[in-house]
């Protein structure tokens, strides 16, 4: 008689815990901070249980794809990667310096920038 093999059970895929405590939100908030954050945490829920990867390379996806291409679709491509950056920086903002602050909004424009010649040229 063959040994039996062990059955493979079908196991939930791993997710990753949360931050303890109400880290999603900002204390004494302003009632438009309050609704931004709202607005964001499913989707800073959803891209946390992500794999650590996938959104920094689809950020590059999107960023190399604007830059090879020329046009509409490029503009279109570095606005994606423009509304990104923009979005992680609102609802960072208040944990982050005043000079993190400008780095932000100089990424953003640059990036908003080069958009705006790859639709014109």
């Amino acid at each position: 008689m063959a040994p039996s093999r062990p059955t493979r059970q079908r196991t939930r895929p791993r997710t990753r815990p949360l931050p303890r405590g109400t880290s999603l939100y900002t204390p004494n908030a302003t009632p438009g901070r309050q609704t931004t954050e709202r607005r964001s945490a499913r989707l800073l829920i959803f891209l946390h249980q992500l794999p650590v990867w996938v959104a920094p390379v689809v950020l590059v996806v999107f960023l190399v794809a604007g830059l090879a291409m020329h046009g509409p679709a490029a503009a279109a491509a570095l606005v994606v990667v423009a509304a990104a950056l923009a979005w992680l920086a609102a609802i960072s903002w208040p944990r982050i310096s005043a000079s993190g602050r400008g780095l932000r909004v100089v990424a953003v424009a640059v990036v908003l920038a080069v958009a705006v010649y790859k639709a014109l040229h």
